[in-house]
């Protein structure tokens, strides 16, 4: 079951966390990932390449193009820790629409299919992702109550989109094919969305 909460206010410095699960579990030792185990890291690295997925497959959908993604950890261009990345290319195709609400349902949907491997929300390795969502969400409204309305129907609408037969057949199989390869490029990406599509048709 995955697990609602909110972002903290344009007022806020930091991430407000989402509502903690009942009991503690494994995934509590070291961020939301399991120990430093073989069977926890494999778990760690499909947890990564779910979260790099769902960034991948939903920017396609929203005619972003793509040049890689990765589930090889590095730093952000800020110098801060990072476990993947989806590298966008810059631009859109020209049927984009909303593109201030597509930018932050794609952010958020990295949170998103990486819950739906493990089942709950990630607030730390999504971080970097809901710092980008609240200043975004900060240019579009200006009170608290707008912001917190806002943020929750585009997160229930990215949770909508990642539940569709054939983008969650597309996140599984680029996810797949992540933890096997670690990067794969574009061209990959677009190959296994349009083969879930085909598939689910």
């Amino acid at each position: 079951m995955i697990l609602k909460g909110a972002i903290g206010s344009c007022r806020s410095l930091y991430y407000l966390p989402m509502t903690e699960p009942a009991e503690k579990d494994v995934n509590d030792q070291v961020g939301c990932g399991g120990g430093k185990g073989v069977a926890d890291a494999e778990f760690n690295a499909h947890a990564t390449a779910y979260h790099e997925a769902g960034h991948a497959v939903m920017a396609l959908s929203f005619g972003c193009s793509i040049n890689k993604v990765t589930i090889v950890p590095g730093r952000s261009w800020l110098g801060q820790y990072r476990l993947g990345v989806c590298e966008l290319q810059k631009g859109r195709s020209a049927n984009a629409k909303n593109l201030m609400d597509e930018e932050i349902v794609i952010l958020f949907a990295g949170m998103v299919a990486e819950a739906h491997f493990t089942g709950r929300y990630c607030e730390v390795g999504a971080a970097e992702d809901l710092r980008a969502i609240r200043r975004l969400l900060c240019r579009r409204v200006n009170s608290d109550k707008q912001h917190e309305r806002l943020q929750r129907r585009l997160l229930a609408r990215t949770e909508n989109l990642l539940d569709d037969e054939a983008t969650a057949l597309a996140v599984e199989m680029v996810a797949n094919e992540l933890v096997k390869k670690q990067t794969i490029s574009g061209r990959a990406v677009r190959h296994f969305y349009e083969q879930a599509i085909r598939k689910s048709s």
